[in-house]
C-alpha cells in the first residue's frame, strides 16, 4: 500500500529515536535523506538496510515528481532530515503536499525536535508561543523584528553558531537588552547547555567564548499593559 511516512530522527543522542520509528525505516521500500551520509550512521547504528536516496531543499523541486511517481506505483517511502523533525525548517513541505493531491496516504510519526525541550527548559512561558525558525538573512530581517517587536507570546528561533551574535544584537536593538531570552545548544548531547539571563547577558556571553551547535532562541514576548 502506498503511503508517505515522516520519520523523526535523533537530533544528537541516537538513542532519542522510537521503536516505532526504527520499524518503519526498516520496512520502507526507500528512504529519502537529507544528507545520505548523515543518514547512513544511524541506519548502521540500527542496521537498517532500506535503500537511501538524497531529497533537500536544493534538488526537492527537480525529484519531487520522481518520488510521487513511486508513491502512485505502491511503494512505501520514509522520509527523514538530518536531524528531529522533516518539515519544521528542514525539507518535507513540497512532498507532503504533492502526495495528499494524489490522495497518497500520509504519516507523520511522533519524535524529536529540538525547539520543544528548548522552549521548556527557557522558564519562559510556553503556554502560547510562536515558531519563528530561520530569520530572513538579508531581506526581510529588519521588517520582521519590526513586527515581532510587538510580539506577546514566547518567541523561538533557530540559528546557526557563526550567526547567533548578530542575531542577539539584532534582538537587543528591537526588543531592549533587558528582554528576558535563554538559548540552548547541543540539545541531548554530551555538553547541551542552556544559558538564560537578559538579552545583553546572552550577547555577553556570546561574545566571550566560542560556542558551536546549532542554537534554539527562546525569547520572552513583550509584557501587556
Amino acid at each position: 500500500m502506498a503511503q508517505l511516512t515522516l520519520v523523526p530522527t535523533p537530533i544528537g543522542n541516537l538513542k532519542d529515536i522510537t521503536f516505532r520509528a526504527v520499524e518503519v525505516l526498516n520496512n520502507a521500500d526507500l528512504i529519502l535523506a537529507e544528507d545520505t551520509r548523515t543518514s547512513r550512521v544511524l541506519m548502521n547504528h540500527y542496521n537498517i538496510e532500506t535503500p537511501l536516496q538524497s531529497y533537500h531543499m536544493h534538488n526537492e523541486h527537480k525529484v519531487v515528481e520522481r518520488f510521487v511517481e513511486q508513491l502512485r506505483s505502491g511503494r512505501t517511502i520514509a522520509l527523514v532530515s538530518d536531524a528531529g523533525t522533516p518539515g519544521i525548517s528542514d525539507p518535507g513541505f513540497l512532498l507532503v503536499r504533492e502526495a495528499l493531491k494524489e490522495n497518497i496516504e500520509v504519516e507523520v510519526l511522533p519524535g524529536a525536535t529540538a525547539f520543544v525541550p528548548a522552549l521548556v527548559a527557557s522558564g519562559l512561558p510556553c503556554e502560547k508561543f510562536v515558531f519563528e525558525g530561520f530569520l530572513p538573512v538579508k531581506k526581510g530581517r529588519q521588517t520582521r523584528f519590526k513586527i515581532l517587536a510587538e510580539e506577546t507570546r514566547t518567541m523561538v528561533f533557530y540559528e546557526s553558531p557563526h550567526k547567533l551574535v548578530k542575531t542577539l544584537k539584532d534582538l537587543i536593538e528591537y526588543f531592549g537588552e533587558d528582554r528576558q531570552a535563554s538559548f540552548s545548544r547541543e540539545i541531548s548531547k554530551k555538553f547541551e547547555e542552556t544559558y538564560r539571563g537578559t538579552t545583553a547577558e546572552l550577547l555577553a556571553y556570546a561574545e566571550s567564548k566560542t560556542l558551536k551547535g546549532e542554537f534554539v532562541l527562546v525569547v520572552a514576548g513583550k509584557e501587556k499593559k
